[in-house]
């Protein structure tokens, strides 16, 4: 019974956390918040891994959304999920077409901060 305590416990939520999604691109709420339409139908909100967009009302936060749409929006995306946030969406990093590291495209352009407070694997996203 311990046993299946720790798995449901321990070693189901891990399980779970490293998979990959892909969906369709509907929505770009801002810089690094998208919502995609998966295989089921199902919305998936989806936070970018490891950066830090600026908000709408700040500067550049429609060049940083802009910028995200025009890499997926209406295109199909695949994620590596990282985690799911306090808000209950999924964390990763974003595929683009042709292996374009969305997460990282967005910090090459100077249109996101590397968010190293919650990225603990650094050498993914740089």
């Amino acid at each position: 019974m311990k046993r299946l305590l720790a798995y449901f416990l321990f070693i189901l939520p891990h399980l779970c956390l490293s998979q990959n999604l892909s969906g369709k691109v509907i929505r770009v709420t801002d810089g690094d918040i998208i919502t995609i339409l998966d295989s089921t139908n199902t919305q998936v909100r989806i936070r970018l891994y490891g950066i830090d967009c600026p908000e709408n009302g700040q500067d550049f936060a429609n060049a940083a959304k802009k910028f995200t749409s025009d890499l997926c929006f209406s295109k199909v995306i695949s994620v590596d999920v990282k985690d799911i946030d306090r808000y209950g969406r999924t964390v990763g990093i974003v595929w683009a077409q042709d292996s374009i590291n969305v997460n990282f495209e967005l910090l090459r352009g100077g249109l996101a901060w590397h968010y190293k407070y919650f990225d603990q694997l650094e050498e993914v996203i740089i």
